[in-house]
Protein backbone atom coordinates (compact mmCIF):
# COMPACT_ATOMS: atom_id res chain seq x y z
CA UNK A 1 0.00 0.00 0.00
CA UNK A 2 3.09 2.35 0.72
CA UNK A 3 6.05 3.00 -0.34
CA UNK A 4 9.53 1.94 1.97
CA UNK A 5 10.17 5.80 2.22
CA UNK A 6 6.79 6.26 3.61
CA UNK A 7 7.05 3.39 5.49
CA UNK A 8 9.94 4.42 7.13
CA UNK A 9 8.40 8.07 7.89
CA UNK A 10 5.60 6.22 9.19
CA UNK A 11 7.72 3.84 11.47
CA UNK A 12 9.47 6.77 13.06
CA UNK A 13 6.79 8.79 13.70
CA UNK A 14 4.97 6.31 15.45
CA UNK A 15 8.04 5.62 17.66
CA UNK A 16 7.71 9.58 18.49
CA UNK A 17 4.18 8.82 19.74
CA UNK A 18 5.11 5.84 21.96
CA UNK A 19 2.59 3.84 19.17
CA UNK A 20 3.96 0.33 18.35
CA UNK A 21 5.08 -0.08 21.90
CA UNK A 22 4.64 -4.01 22.88
CA UNK A 23 1.50 -5.33 23.69
CA UNK A 24 0.25 -2.28 21.74
CA UNK A 25 -1.44 -2.64 18.31
CA UNK A 26 0.92 -1.81 15.55
CA UNK A 27 -0.88 0.79 13.72
CA UNK A 28 -0.39 1.55 10.18
CA UNK A 29 -0.87 5.53 9.62
CA UNK A 30 -1.60 6.75 5.95
CA UNK A 31 0.69 9.70 4.66
CA UNK A 32 -2.41 11.99 4.87
CA UNK A 33 -3.08 11.55 8.67
CA UNK A 34 0.35 11.79 9.11
CA UNK A 35 0.49 15.41 7.32
CA UNK A 36 -2.90 16.12 9.12
CA UNK A 37 -2.09 15.12 12.47
CA UNK A 38 1.55 15.67 13.72
CA UNK A 39 3.74 17.97 10.86
CA UNK A 40 7.21 17.80 12.85
CA UNK A 41 5.54 17.55 16.19
CA UNK A 42 8.12 16.92 19.20
CA UNK A 43 7.27 14.16 21.99
CA UNK A 44 7.06 17.57 24.12
CA UNK A 45 3.97 18.95 22.06
CA UNK A 46 2.49 15.45 21.43
CA UNK A 47 2.10 15.00 25.32
CA UNK A 48 0.62 18.46 25.87
CA UNK A 49 -3.14 18.44 25.82
CA UNK A 50 -3.57 21.89 25.12
CA UNK A 51 -1.65 21.19 21.60
CA UNK A 52 -4.05 18.33 20.93
CA UNK A 53 -7.02 20.16 21.71
CA UNK A 54 -6.02 23.08 19.71
CA UNK A 55 -4.80 20.65 16.84
CA UNK A 56 -7.53 19.10 16.51
CA UNK A 57 -9.06 17.78 13.06
CA UNK A 58 -12.39 19.46 12.45
CA UNK A 59 -12.35 20.83 8.98
CA UNK A 60 -13.66 19.14 5.44
CA UNK A 61 -10.05 20.45 4.26
CA UNK A 62 -8.75 17.55 6.71
CA UNK A 63 -11.57 15.25 6.18
CA UNK A 64 -11.29 15.40 2.39
CA UNK A 65 -7.32 14.81 2.76
CA UNK A 66 -7.96 11.99 5.07
CA UNK A 67 -10.51 9.78 3.06
CA UNK A 68 -9.30 11.21 -0.21
CA UNK A 69 -12.44 12.84 -1.23
CA UNK A 70 -13.46 13.72 -4.92
CA UNK A 71 -14.96 17.36 -5.04
CA UNK A 72 -18.58 15.82 -5.25
CA UNK A 73 -17.73 13.47 -2.30
CA UNK A 74 -16.52 16.54 -0.99
CA UNK A 75 -19.53 18.43 -1.05
CA UNK A 76 -21.62 15.64 0.64
CA UNK A 77 -19.37 15.50 3.60
CA UNK A 78 -19.60 19.12 4.26
CA UNK A 79 -23.22 19.15 4.12
CA UNK A 80 -22.85 16.30 7.23
CA UNK A 81 -20.31 18.18 8.98
CA UNK A 82 -22.42 21.22 8.75
CA UNK A 83 -25.37 18.75 10.66
CA UNK A 84 -23.01 17.17 12.61
CA UNK A 85 -20.02 18.79 13.51
CA UNK A 86 -16.75 16.18 13.85
CA UNK A 87 -13.48 16.64 16.09
CA UNK A 88 -10.74 14.33 16.46
CA UNK A 89 -7.38 14.83 18.82
CA UNK A 90 -4.24 14.02 17.04
CA UNK A 91 -3.85 11.18 19.75
CA UNK A 92 -7.01 9.55 19.37
CA UNK A 93 -6.41 9.74 14.79
CA UNK A 94 -3.10 8.13 15.80
CA UNK A 95 -5.12 5.23 17.24
CA UNK A 96 -7.32 4.15 13.67
CA UNK A 97 -5.56 1.60 11.36
CA UNK A 98 -5.50 3.02 8.22
CA UNK A 99 -5.20 -0.35 6.05
CA UNK A 100 -8.74 -1.47 7.68
CA UNK A 101 -11.65 0.14 5.91
CA UNK A 102 -13.67 -1.34 9.10
CA UNK A 103 -11.28 -0.05 11.53
CA UNK A 104 -13.41 0.15 15.17
CA UNK A 105 -11.72 3.36 16.22
CA UNK A 106 -12.10 5.16 12.99
CA UNK A 107 -15.61 4.35 12.72
CA UNK A 108 -16.60 6.17 16.51
CA UNK A 109 -14.65 9.14 15.27
CA UNK A 110 -14.73 9.98 11.22
CA UNK A 111 -18.33 11.34 9.70
CA UNK A 112 -19.85 8.54 7.48
CA UNK A 113 -22.20 9.47 5.21
CA UNK A 114 -25.13 7.35 6.46
CA UNK A 115 -25.54 9.30 9.40
CA UNK A 116 -27.62 11.56 6.95
CA UNK A 117 -28.42 8.97 4.82
CA UNK A 118 -29.71 6.26 6.79
CA UNK A 119 -32.82 5.76 9.32
CA UNK A 120 -34.54 4.02 10.80
CA UNK A 121 -38.36 4.07 11.88
CA UNK A 122 -38.45 5.43 15.19
CA UNK A 123 -35.39 7.48 15.27
CA UNK A 124 -35.75 10.85 16.77
CA UNK A 125 -33.41 13.61 17.84
CA UNK A 126 -34.31 12.97 21.58
CA UNK A 127 -35.94 9.68 21.74
CA UNK A 128 -35.57 9.81 25.20
CA UNK A 129 -37.15 12.86 25.84
CA UNK A 130 -34.66 14.75 28.01
CA UNK A 131 -35.35 18.63 27.13
CA UNK A 132 -39.17 17.39 28.81
CA UNK A 133 -36.89 16.46 32.05
CA UNK A 134 -35.23 20.16 32.08
CA UNK A 135 -36.55 21.71 35.02
CA UNK A 136 -33.79 24.52 34.58
CA UNK A 137 -32.05 24.71 31.19
CA UNK A 138 -29.56 21.94 31.01
CA UNK A 139 -30.05 19.90 34.21
CA UNK A 140 -32.29 16.80 33.57
CA UNK A 141 -34.21 15.39 36.03
CA UNK A 142 -35.78 12.11 35.01
CA UNK A 143 -35.46 10.34 38.33
CA UNK A 144 -36.30 11.06 42.52
CA UNK A 145 -33.07 10.40 43.59
CA UNK A 146 -30.55 11.79 40.98
CA UNK A 147 -30.19 14.66 38.28
CA UNK A 148 -27.91 14.98 35.38
CA UNK A 149 -26.10 18.41 34.89
CA UNK A 150 -24.94 19.11 31.03
CA UNK A 151 -22.19 21.47 32.02
CA UNK A 152 -21.10 21.83 28.53
CA UNK A 153 -21.72 21.08 24.65
CA UNK A 154 -17.71 21.08 24.12
CA UNK A 155 -16.06 17.47 23.27
CA UNK A 156 -12.62 16.78 22.96
CA UNK A 157 -13.47 14.08 20.34
CA UNK A 158 -17.59 14.47 18.78
CA UNK A 159 -18.28 10.43 18.90
CA UNK A 160 -20.62 9.44 15.81
CA UNK A 161 -22.62 7.45 18.14
CA UNK A 162 -23.52 10.25 21.01
CA UNK A 163 -27.17 9.88 21.89
CA UNK A 164 -26.97 14.33 22.27
CA UNK A 165 -26.03 14.83 18.57
CA UNK A 166 -29.33 17.13 18.77
CA UNK A 167 -26.92 19.41 20.52
CA UNK A 168 -24.07 19.62 18.49
CA UNK A 169 -25.97 22.26 16.63
CA UNK A 170 -28.71 23.81 18.86
CA UNK A 171 -26.46 23.48 22.15
CA UNK A 172 -28.95 23.17 25.42
CA UNK A 173 -25.79 23.70 27.71
CA UNK A 174 -23.76 26.90 28.86
CA UNK A 175 -20.95 26.62 30.76
CA UNK A 176 -21.41 30.12 32.33
CA UNK A 177 -21.72 30.96 36.09
CA UNK A 178 -24.66 31.59 35.64
CA UNK A 179 -26.55 29.04 34.13
CA UNK A 180 -24.23 26.91 36.78
CA UNK A 181 -26.00 28.42 39.57
CA UNK A 182 -28.94 27.91 38.20
CA UNK A 183 -28.33 24.23 38.46
CA UNK A 184 -26.87 24.61 41.98
CA UNK A 185 -30.29 26.68 43.48
CA UNK A 186 -32.36 23.93 41.41
CA UNK A 187 -30.78 20.88 43.20
CA UNK A 188 -30.41 22.95 46.44
CA UNK A 189 -34.06 23.30 46.63
CA UNK A 190 -34.58 19.79 45.74
CA UNK A 191 -34.68 17.99 49.12
CA UNK A 192 -34.82 14.13 47.55
CA UNK A 193 -31.91 14.66 45.34
CA UNK A 194 -29.04 12.80 46.96
CA UNK A 195 -26.00 12.14 43.41
CA UNK A 196 -25.88 15.08 40.73
CA UNK A 197 -24.44 13.49 37.61
CA UNK A 198 -21.83 16.53 35.54
CA UNK A 199 -22.07 15.35 31.74
CA UNK A 200 -22.44 17.34 28.98
CA UNK A 201 -20.39 17.44 26.20
CA UNK A 202 -17.79 16.57 28.50
CA UNK A 203 -17.34 18.63 31.91
CA UNK A 204 -13.53 18.05 31.56
CA UNK A 205 -12.87 20.15 28.61
CA UNK A 206 -14.33 23.07 30.35
CA UNK A 207 -12.54 25.54 32.23
CA UNK A 208 -11.73 23.92 35.43
CA UNK A 209 -11.62 27.13 37.93
CA UNK A 210 -15.41 26.90 36.70
CA UNK A 211 -15.89 23.23 37.20
CA UNK A 212 -13.98 23.64 40.70
CA UNK A 213 -16.86 26.41 41.72
CA UNK A 214 -19.51 24.44 40.15
CA UNK A 215 -18.79 21.50 42.39
CA UNK A 216 -17.91 22.99 45.08
CA UNK A 217 -21.12 24.76 45.33
CA UNK A 218 -22.56 21.23 45.20
CA UNK A 219 -20.55 19.99 47.58
CA UNK A 220 -21.77 22.74 50.40
CA UNK A 221 -25.43 21.34 50.18
CA UNK A 222 -26.39 19.38 52.55
CA UNK A 223 -28.58 16.72 51.24
CA UNK A 224 -26.11 15.66 47.85
CA UNK A 225 -24.19 12.62 48.64
CA UNK A 226 -22.35 12.08 45.75
CA UNK A 227 -20.91 13.74 42.81
CA UNK A 228 -20.45 11.42 39.27
CA UNK A 229 -18.71 12.75 36.50
CA UNK A 230 -19.26 10.76 33.11
CA UNK A 231 -15.90 11.63 30.76
CA UNK A 232 -14.47 10.76 27.68
CA UNK A 233 -11.49 12.51 28.03
CA UNK A 234 -9.36 9.27 29.41
CA UNK A 235 -10.22 7.85 26.05
CA UNK A 236 -9.44 10.13 23.68
CA UNK A 237 -7.13 13.15 25.55
CA UNK A 238 -5.69 10.99 28.33
CA UNK A 239 -2.83 13.73 28.48
CA UNK A 240 -5.71 16.14 30.04
CA UNK A 241 -5.83 14.15 33.00
CA UNK A 242 -2.74 16.09 34.92
CA UNK A 243 -1.69 15.93 38.34
CA UNK A 244 -3.20 19.42 39.19
CA UNK A 245 -6.93 17.99 37.65
CA UNK A 246 -6.67 15.15 39.63
CA UNK A 247 -6.25 16.84 42.90
CA UNK A 248 -9.05 19.38 42.10
CA UNK A 249 -11.34 16.79 41.75
CA UNK A 250 -9.95 14.86 44.47
CA UNK A 251 -10.66 17.71 46.47
CA UNK A 252 -15.13 17.25 45.75
CA UNK A 253 -14.57 13.62 47.26
CA UNK A 254 -16.98 11.77 47.51
CA UNK A 255 -16.46 11.49 43.76
CA UNK A 256 -17.03 8.84 41.13
CA UNK A 257 -15.91 9.01 37.56
CA UNK A 258 -17.49 6.89 34.43
CA UNK A 259 -15.76 6.54 31.57
CA UNK A 260 -16.33 5.91 28.16
CA UNK A 261 -14.14 2.85 26.48
CA UNK A 262 -16.19 1.00 23.78
CA UNK A 263 -13.21 -1.73 22.26
CA UNK A 264 -9.87 -2.85 23.88
CA UNK A 265 -7.88 -1.01 21.69
CA UNK A 266 -8.76 2.56 23.21
CA UNK A 267 -6.87 0.83 26.83
CA UNK A 268 -3.73 2.44 25.69
CA UNK A 269 -0.45 3.37 27.86
CA UNK A 270 -1.63 6.86 28.27
CA UNK A 271 -4.89 5.73 29.03
CA UNK A 272 -4.24 3.45 31.46
CA UNK A 273 -1.51 6.42 33.00
CA UNK A 274 -5.15 9.08 33.28
CA UNK A 275 -6.68 6.23 34.84
CA UNK A 276 -4.11 5.40 37.24
CA UNK A 277 -3.82 9.12 37.76
CA UNK A 278 -7.37 9.41 39.15
CA UNK A 279 -7.45 6.05 40.74
CA UNK A 280 -4.15 7.53 43.13
CA UNK A 281 -6.06 10.71 44.37
CA UNK A 282 -9.00 7.83 45.52
CA UNK A 283 -11.23 8.29 42.32
CA UNK A 284 -13.22 5.23 41.63
CA UNK A 285 -13.79 4.11 38.03
CA UNK A 286 -16.81 2.66 36.72
CA UNK A 287 -17.06 2.47 32.91
CA UNK A 288 -19.92 2.87 30.05
CA UNK A 289 -19.56 0.99 27.10
CA UNK A 290 -22.02 1.24 24.25
CA UNK A 291 -23.06 -1.66 21.85
CA UNK A 292 -22.21 -0.36 18.39
CA UNK A 293 -22.97 -2.59 15.97
CA UNK A 294 -19.46 -3.06 13.52
CA UNK A 295 -17.41 -1.58 16.56
CA UNK A 296 -17.68 -3.73 19.64
CA UNK A 297 -20.60 -6.46 18.73
CA UNK A 298 -19.27 -9.67 19.77
CA UNK A 299 -18.76 -11.63 22.65
CA UNK A 300 -14.78 -11.63 22.22
CA UNK A 301 -14.73 -8.02 21.64
CA UNK A 302 -16.58 -6.96 24.75
CA UNK A 303 -15.06 -9.81 26.88
CA UNK A 304 -11.48 -8.44 26.12
CA UNK A 305 -12.87 -4.79 26.51
CA UNK A 306 -14.35 -5.56 30.37
CA UNK A 307 -10.74 -8.10 31.30
CA UNK A 308 -8.64 -5.12 29.95
CA UNK A 309 -10.79 -2.52 32.42
CA UNK A 310 -9.97 -4.88 35.16
CA UNK A 311 -6.84 -4.74 34.50
CA UNK A 312 -6.36 -1.10 34.53
CA UNK A 313 -8.92 -0.86 38.10
CA UNK A 314 -11.85 0.27 35.96
CA UNK A 315 -15.22 -1.42 36.76
CA UNK A 316 -17.29 -2.33 33.94
CA UNK A 317 -20.68 -1.04 35.02
CA UNK A 318 -23.10 -0.50 31.66
CA UNK A 319 -23.29 -2.36 28.57
CA UNK A 320 -25.77 0.23 26.74
CA UNK A 321 -28.15 -0.49 23.97
CA UNK A 322 -27.35 2.02 21.03
CA UNK A 323 -30.23 4.41 21.61
CA UNK A 324 -32.73 5.31 18.61
CA UNK A 325 -31.11 8.59 18.12
CA UNK A 326 -31.12 9.92 14.38
CA UNK A 327 -28.04 10.33 13.21
CA UNK A 328 -26.77 6.94 14.63
CA UNK A 329 -29.01 4.51 12.97
CA UNK A 330 -25.83 2.63 11.14
CA UNK A 331 -25.01 1.74 14.53
CA UNK A 332 -27.88 -0.05 15.74
CA UNK A 333 -27.95 -3.94 16.82
CA UNK A 334 -31.16 -5.46 18.29
CA UNK A 335 -31.57 -6.09 21.55
CA UNK A 336 -31.14 -9.88 20.88
CA UNK A 337 -27.52 -9.31 20.48
CA UNK A 338 -26.47 -7.64 23.92
CA UNK A 339 -28.81 -10.27 25.49
CA UNK A 340 -26.47 -13.03 23.48
CA UNK A 341 -23.27 -11.61 24.79
CA UNK A 342 -24.19 -10.84 28.42
CA UNK A 343 -25.37 -14.45 27.90
CA UNK A 344 -21.96 -15.44 27.06
CA UNK A 345 -20.54 -13.52 29.77
CA UNK A 346 -22.29 -15.22 32.11
CA UNK A 347 -20.30 -18.25 34.16
CA UNK A 348 -17.56 -17.61 31.83
CA UNK A 349 -15.63 -14.21 33.64
CA UNK A 350 -16.13 -12.93 36.90
CA UNK A 351 -18.32 -10.75 38.17
CA UNK A 352 -16.38 -7.82 38.76
CA UNK A 353 -15.99 -7.82 34.68
CA UNK A 354 -19.72 -8.24 34.35
CA UNK A 355 -21.17 -4.91 32.95
CA UNK A 356 -25.34 -4.39 33.56
CA UNK A 357 -26.95 -4.40 29.91
CA UNK A 358 -29.61 -1.81 30.12
CA UNK A 359 -31.68 -0.47 27.24
CA UNK A 360 -32.75 3.19 27.71
CA UNK A 361 -36.63 3.47 27.05
CA UNK A 362 -37.66 5.93 25.14
CA UNK A 363 -40.31 9.30 26.25
CA UNK A 364 -37.74 9.15 29.52
CA UNK A 365 -39.02 5.87 30.59
CA UNK A 366 -35.80 5.31 32.13
CA UNK A 367 -32.96 2.13 31.60
CA UNK A 368 -34.25 -1.22 31.82
CA UNK A 369 -31.84 -3.71 33.21
CA UNK A 370 -31.87 -7.05 30.86
CA UNK A 371 -30.83 -9.69 32.14
CA UNK A 372 -30.69 -13.81 31.10
CA UNK A 373 -33.05 -15.70 33.32
CA UNK A 374 -31.79 -18.85 34.57
CA UNK A 375 -34.72 -19.83 36.29
CA UNK A 376 -36.95 -21.91 34.37
CA UNK A 377 -39.61 -22.72 36.68
CA UNK A 378 -40.86 -21.62 40.21
CA UNK A 379 -42.97 -24.40 42.02
CA UNK A 380 -44.43 -24.94 45.73
CA UNK A 381 -41.02 -27.18 46.29
CA UNK A 382 -38.20 -26.76 44.07
CA UNK A 383 -36.99 -24.38 42.03
CA UNK A 384 -35.68 -25.27 38.36
CA UNK A 385 -32.79 -23.92 37.32
CA UNK A 386 -30.42 -24.01 33.61
CA UNK A 387 -26.78 -23.02 34.26
CA UNK A 388 -24.31 -21.46 32.03
CA UNK A 389 -23.55 -24.85 30.90
CA UNK A 390 -26.88 -25.73 29.68
CA UNK A 391 -27.43 -27.98 32.78
CA UNK A 392 -30.94 -28.52 34.42
CA UNK A 393 -30.72 -27.76 38.00
CA UNK A 394 -33.46 -28.44 40.78
CA UNK A 395 -33.47 -26.25 44.17
CA UNK A 396 -35.14 -27.29 47.22
CA UNK A 397 -37.48 -24.78 48.26
CA UNK A 398 -38.78 -27.00 51.55
CA UNK A 399 -41.95 -25.69 53.33
CA UNK A 400 -41.77 -23.22 56.05
CA UNK A 401 -38.18 -21.75 54.76
CA UNK A 402 -39.83 -18.36 54.92
CA UNK A 403 -41.26 -18.92 57.85
CA UNK A 404 -40.28 -17.66 61.78
CA UNK A 405 -37.23 -19.43 63.07
CA UNK A 406 -38.28 -22.03 66.34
Amino acid sequence: MYTEHQKEDMDKLQGKAGIGRPNRHEYCLCPQAIEISRPSVTVEKWSDWRWQFSNRIKDIDALSGLLQLTSSEAGLYKDLIEKYRYAITPYYLSLIDWSDPDDPIRKQCIPDLREIKFLLPGSEDDPLAERAHMPVPGMIHRYPDRVLAMVTGTCAVYCRHCNRKRTWKRPEASSTRQSLLRMVDYVAGSRRVREVIVSGGDPLTMNPNLLNEFLGALREIPHVEVLRIGTRIPVVLPMRITGELCRMLARHRPLWINTHFNHPREITPEATTACERLLKVGIPLSNQTVLLKGVNDSLDVIRDLCHGLQRIMVRPYYLFHCDSVRGTDHFRTDIGKGMEIIQGLWGRTGGLCMPNFVVDLPGGGGKAMMMPSYLIEMGKDEAIFRTHEGKIVRYPCPQGADGPNP
